[in-house]
């Protein structure tokens, strides 16, 4: 076993690193730790405040799926557990799981007694959990050790009553608690969901995780895919491989891909996933990253079905996706079967186009972009209405139509020049 090993090439190593650290949330934003107006400086500064100072506070992490919120908050935790071992307990919940004001304070209780080694009741019932719930905040608050609750999800605990999050907040208005509410939510108006008792309890402290700019994409970038030159890799080829990676990363054509992907996708967690797949092409033999590598990953991830669903299609349906999207452009957003109809005319008579279908032939056409779900009916009104009479819309982007046009081995010419005027 030793000597496979020995024997592994240093691009297996390489590989086997890079993906290691590409799964290691910690190990991706352990470089926030380094900036002080970073997310990470800030909510550890609000979190080690309330253990140091013995008091109450409540926050919200606010940003898309992906963007690092969970991450972020982990690593903030892990490092104050190990700075205070004694002085943090840490409550997590989700509103996946736990929006039911009962199960939640349940949850809560048996945690609580997880933590501190005592006897949990599953009979008890809400206000027994709210006042055992109050007595651990009085007693922790007494021995100086601060209570953490991390609500994921939280825009499901901002429904219905809110007695869950009434309850917390109350019981941290009293001089002898000592707790941290933590909100995580993708929805950025959350604090606009809590009812004006709970709203006016809560410290109104947000931490916005936007999307990362170009100079924190590129130190991502470097962070994650060099490689040490102290390690079990050859010094050699751990210098050679940062090397060529820095010519790539200063090569105009990876900066137009990466630029080009995250106008998509524009979190760390795409671009994590992005960086993942680029890594997995390497090829072991050659033993580096090249810029093919990150192309395939890029031509890979932009796969989209409804492009798909274009390509598919026949010319006469091309045609009527165009008639719409030209209706669109002339501000009629309500359109059915005829007015397409009109507006394929208009096209057919004034570029004499050999495509000319009877209206039967069109109607067929129209239903099978109803079957492929391109477009589909404005409202669930007018049942008793035929197909070609109920108005519909285009389930389609202009951008996402012009690309597969352009896609489109058969296209016709004329709808290319149509689409751009």
């Amino acid at each position: 076993m030793g000597r496979e090993k020995e024997k592994e090439k240093p691009s297996e190593k390489a590989l086997n690193l890079l993906r290691s650290r590409l799964t290691d949330p910690n190990f991706i934003f352990r470089p926030l730790s380094d900036y002080p107006d970073s997310n990470y400086s800030k909510l550890k500064f609000i979190i080690s405040t309330s253990v140091t100072e013995a008091c109450n506070n409540s926050i919200l992490l606010l940003g898309p799926r992906g963007s690092g919120k969970v991450a972020v908050l982990e690593l903030v935790l892990s490092d104050l557990l190990q700075q205070y071992p004694e002085g943090i307990s840490v409550i997590r919940l989700n509103g996946l799981l736990h929006s039911d004001d009962n199960c939640a304070l349940k949850e809560i209780a048996r945690q609580l007694c997880v933590e501190h080694q005592l006897l949990f009741s599953k009979v008890a019932s809400f206000d027994d959990n709210s006042q055992f719930i109050i007595a651990m905040l009085r007693e922790c608050g007494l021995a100086h050790k601060t209570i953490i609750f991390v609500l994921d999800e939280f825009d499901f605990f901002a429904q219905g009553k809110q007695r869950l999050l009434y309850s917390l907040l109350d019981a941290m208005q009293s001089v002898n608690s000592q707790a941290v509410v933590i909100g995580v939510s993708c929805r950025l108006d959350v604090d606009q969901l809590l009812e004006k008792r709970v709203r006016s309890r809560f410290s109104h402290r947000k931490l916005l995780f936007l999307s990362p700019s170009k100079e924190d994409t590129e130190r991502f970038m470097e962070h994650i895919l060099s490689l040490p030159v102290d390690s079990n890799i050859p010094h050699n080829y751990a210098a050679e491989f940062n090397g060529r990676l820095k010519k790539i990363f200063s090569d105009d054509r990876f900066k137009e891909l990466i630029n080009t992907y995250l106008s998509f996708n524009f979190t760390i967690g795409h671009l994590v996933r992005f960086l993942f797949q680029a890594v997995s092409y390497m090829d072991l033999d050659v033993g580096f990253l090249s810029l093919e590598n990150f192309k395939t990953a890029l031509s890979s991830n932009q796969r989209q079905p409804k492009l798909e669903c274009i390509r598919d299609c026949s010319i006469l349906e091309l045609y009527m996706l165009v008639c719409m999207k030209r209706l669109e452009v002339k501000e009629q957003n309500s359109y059915n079967f005829y007015t397409v109809m009109t507006e394929y005319k208009t096209i057919h008579d004034s570029s004499q186009t050999s495509d000319n279908y009877a209206a039967n032939v069109c109607l067929r056409a129209f239903e099978h972009l109803l079957q492929r779900q391109l477009i589909n009916f404005i409202d669930n009104r007018g049942h008793n209405q035929s197909v070609e009479f109920r108005p519909v819309k285009l389930l389609i982007s202009s951008a996402e139509l012009h690309q597969g046009l352009k896609s489109y081995h058969q296209c016709p010419a004329i709808l290319l020049k149509k689409m751009d005027r």
